[in-house]
């Protein structure tokens, strides 16, 4: 097979594995759109149940367009570990055995850090952001806030914690595949803190208390992964 012709094999595989993923959005997509007003609700209730404020919404379109956001948020989670071993098995060919049986690993612990990620945000993150807001409400202030503004905090941060949840598996997957050692890792500590912490400040809402509850649970999981990567990896269990 010449060089073109490999190149269009690879090429053909990765646009059937893409239709594939397309496919599988497009197909749980109806379902989140029927699901999305109820996850609303639910979503309002608990972010701000017990608090003194009301949620609005401000142009007749609006709440049609959050609903939509939502389904589309939903789609992606749901299918996400479909996705993920999608695109892991375009690149398995050119792996060996055993590490194809790790890149397995890797795809199931990386969707249940994923949903980790997101549940530990609706559940610990978000309300006490939402508390620490509405606390500045006096009795001459009202806190009324806009639904558009609380859904898409909540979908945006659970995202983002859903993705900086990854980092054990970055951690071990780096040093697993020796292209950067344990002891190296180990000894950059210091900038690896302060890389999570102006990470956390650009991902996050311009506030300092969301920006530390993203900073400290990533960096314990970056901990845990360098801890794991030990174990796991020959050459760093002689250092």
């Amino acid at each position: 097979m010449t060089d073109k012709e490999n190149l269009i094999f690879h090429l053909e595989a990765l646009r059937q594995t893409l239709i594939r993923c397309f496919i599988a959005l497009a197909i749980v997509l109806p379902a989140t759109l029927f699901a999305a007003p109820l996850l609303l609700e639910t979503l309002t209730r608990h972010l701000v149940k017990d608090l003194p404020i009301t949620l609005n919404f401000f142009s007749p379109m609006e709440l049609f367009i959050l609903q939509i956001k939502t389904a589309v948020v939903m789609d992606l989670l749901i299918c996400f570990p479909y996705i993920a071993k999608q695109l892991w098995t375009y690149i398995l060919p050119a792996l060996y055995d055993h590490e194809r049986r790790f890149i397995k690993s890797i795809v199931i612990s990386s969707s249940a850090l994923f949903i980790t990620g997101i549940v530990f945000c609706l559940f610990f993150i978000l309300p006490p952001v939402i508390r620490f807001g509405a606390s500045f409400a006096t009795a001459d202030i009202n806190a009324v806030f806009g639904i558009s503004n609380i859904i898409s905090l909540c979908l945006h941060l659970s995202i983002i914690f859903g993705l900086m949840f990854q980092f054990p598996l970055i951690t071990i997957a780096l040093i697993k595949a020796r292209i950067v050692t344990y002891d190296t890792v180990k000894n950059k500590r210091p900038y690896v803190f302060t890389f999570i912490l102006i990470l956390s400040a650009l991902l996050t809402p311009p506030d300092i208390i969301s920006q530390l509850l993203l900073t400290f649970p990533t960096y314990i999981l970056f901990e845990l992964g360098l801890y794991f990567a030990k174990k796991l990896s020959p050459a760093a269990k002689k250092a």
